[in-house]
């Protein structure tokens, strides 16, 4: 019982401090762009692509590997399908990247997570992002992208 209440306030806590709920509220090209601050803030040189025409990838991230990313920010309960694996696989190539994943503030169905093993291709899902969130501790945070529009760039 006692583990069962310290588990929950960890989760608790890193849900807070994550700030997964804002991001919950933004609309996908604001979620781009907050993706865009965090990988900035590891040394990366991010760019966010069209909001169409993108040939599957909504972040390219270049530095010592060029990595492509699929954002999914969907509602709590709407999992990513396969099709984003595909996506983003087809982005990999297309951009000539070294790695291929696809983030998202939901999580993975089970053929999605099937593909993307057999694939090579990096999936987050809202735990690990939040995981991610908190570990990079950017000062920008989600609910700062709430309402902005794409003159982020």
């Amino acid at each position: 019982m006692i583990m069962k209440y310290i588990k929950r306030r960890k989760r608790f806590n890193l849900l807070k401090k994550s700030g997964i709920r804002d991001i919950d509220r933004l609309q996908g090209y604001q979620f781009e762009e907050y993706l865009k601050v965090l990988f900035k803030k590891l040394g990366y040189r991010p760019v966010v692509t069209k909001k169409s025409g993108d040939y599957g990838a909504d972040v390219v991230l270049k530095g010592r590997n060029k990595i492509v990313i699929q954002a999914k920010r969907y509602g709590y309960k709407h999992n990513v399908s396969m099709d984003a694996v595909r996506e983003v696989l087809a982005a990999m190539f297309f951009y000539k990247a070294d790695e291929a994943w696809v983030i998202t503030n939901s999580f993975f169905t089970k053929q999605a997570k099937t593909l993307a093993k057999s694939c090579g291709v990096k999936l987050l899902n809202r735990y690990e992002l939040e995981k991610f969130i908190v570990k990079i501790n950017p000062k920008q945070q989600p609910k700062q992208f709430v309402g902005k529009t794409r003159e982020l760039n």
